[in-house]
């Protein structure tokens, strides 16, 4: 384990200290959402298992499910080839990963006719 968090040093974290965290369902390899970790947030994700982000607009840590019971069990954690982003392969419990209700975050498409 403080080997695996010795690696967190190691990540390329943009100008306020985040890294962009692109979330996939384990099993259909679909993408759930985008978000961001900060070190704390990919420590305590690394630690508990849990996804754990750090919320641009409340400036704290949030753990996905926490309050919608939508929790994101972490089963492999990614870095990209820059060091630059994150891929989390999650099981994702209840029924969505979206603060919408969808499943995921990405159900809306744009074609020349618009957002369909």
């Amino acid at each position: 384990m403080d080997k695996l968090l010795d690696v967190l040093d190691e990540l390329k974290y943009n100008s306020d200290g985040l890294i962009p965290v692109i979330t996939q369902d384990y099993k259909n390899n679909e993408i759930l959402m985008l978000a961001y970790m900060n070190k704390e947030a990919l420590k305590t994700t690394i630690q508990t298992k849990k996804a754990t982000y750090w919320s641009r607009s409340r400036q704290q840590l949030w753990i996905k499910g926490e309050t919608s019971g939508h929790y994101q069990l972490v089963k492999d954690i990614f870095i990209d080839c820059d060091q630059d982003t994150l891929l989390l392969k999650v099981e994702q419990i209840g029924g969505s990963a979206c603060h919408t209700g969808q499943y995921s975050c990405f159900y809306r498409k744009l074609t020349e006719k618009g957002i369909e």
